[in-house]
């Protein structure tokens, strides 16, 4: 399915340039560019999030509790290599 993006002529010229660059596709550029900045956003609002939790010392407390716990588990039922 194709569908079209308006960008601005500055933007098509660094999409050529990177698609010759790369041996890629403007469209596999373009697709790479939008899951980084989906990652990065994601990132951004987990760090935002921790922050938060951060700021509230019981959550923290809780979490880090709950943490201890599951690093307890990590080896149940496993051999020792």
């Amino acid at each position: 399915m194709a569908t079209t993006v308006r960008v601005s002529e500055q933007t098509h010229q660094m999409l050529q340039e990177l698609s010759r660059g790369r041996g890629q596709s403007m469209t596999e550029i373009l697709a790479e560019a939008v899951e980084r900045l989906r990652d990065e956003d994601l990132l951004r609002r987990t760090n935002a999030a921790y922050a938060a939790l951060r700021e509230d010392p019981e959550a923290w407390e809780e979490l880090m509790r709950e943490r201890a716990e599951w690093d307890a588990t990590l080896g149940d039922g496993l051999e020792d290599e």
